[in-house]
C-alpha cells in the first residue's frame, strides 16, 4: 500500500481506492484542454498586445515614481520598496530613522481598513501596505490607485495623531 495514502486517510478508505499499489487520483481541473486552452490564450494576449513590456517600460516605472513622488515626505512613511507593478510602502512611528510602531500589524490593520472604505484593496502584512495592480492598468488608473492610497495614509495618520 501506498505509504503516503495512509496518511492522508484511513486504511479503510486507502484500500478502496488504491489500484496496484497505486494511489490514483486528480482533480477534474488537472490537464483539462479548457483550462489549457485558457492558459495559451492568456499567453497570446501577453505577447501580442505586448504587456509585459508595457509594464516593464511604461507602467512599472510611472508606477513606482508616481508612488515615490507622492509619499516620500509623508509623516508616517518611512520606506517605499518595490519593482514593475509590485509596491510595499512601510509605515513608520519615525520615517526618517523607518522606527516602526510598536503596534505594526493594528497601524497596517487601520490603513487597510481606510483603503477599502476609500474603494482601494492595499493589503497590509504588519505594518507594510502592500500594492500589487493588473498588467493592464493604465497610467489614469495609477493616479487613482496613488491618490487613494495618499488619502488612505493620510487618515491613518490622522487618526494616530501625527498628521
Amino acid at each position: 500500500m501506498c505509504r503516503w495514502a495512509r496518511s492522508a486517510c484511513n486504511d479503510r478508505i486507502a484500500t478502496a481506492i488504491i489500484d496496484n499499489g497505486e494511489f490514483n487520483h486528480g482533480l477534474t481541473y488537472s490537464g483539462h484542454p479548457v483550462a489549457a486552452a485558457v492558459a495559451v490564450a492568456n499567453l497570446t494576449l501577453l505577447h501580442d498586445e505586448k504587456i509585459v513590456e508595457r509594464v516593464k517600460t511604461d507602467t512599472g516605472p510611472y508606477f513606482q515614481k508616481k508612488l515615490r513622488d507622492t509619499l516620500a515626505n509623508h509623516p508616517i512613511v518611512g520606506e517605499i520598496a518595490g519593482a514593475g507593478l509590485v509596491a510595499g510602502v512601510q509605515l513608520a512611528e519615525q520615517p526618517s530613522s523607518r522606527k516602526r510602531f510598536a503596534n505594526g500589524g493594528d497601524v497596517g490593520a487601520l490603513c487597510r481598513d481606510f483603503c477599502f472604505n476609500g474603494n482601494l484593496i492595499m493589503r497590509a502584512s504588519g505594518d507594510r501596505m502592500l500594492l500589487s495592480p493588473p498588467l493592464v492598468i493604465s497610467r489614469e488608473e495609477i493616479d487613482e490607485i496613488v491618490a487613494k492610497a495618499k488619502s488612505a495614509i493620510d487618515a491613518t495618520a490622522r487618526q494616530l495623531g501625527m498628521s
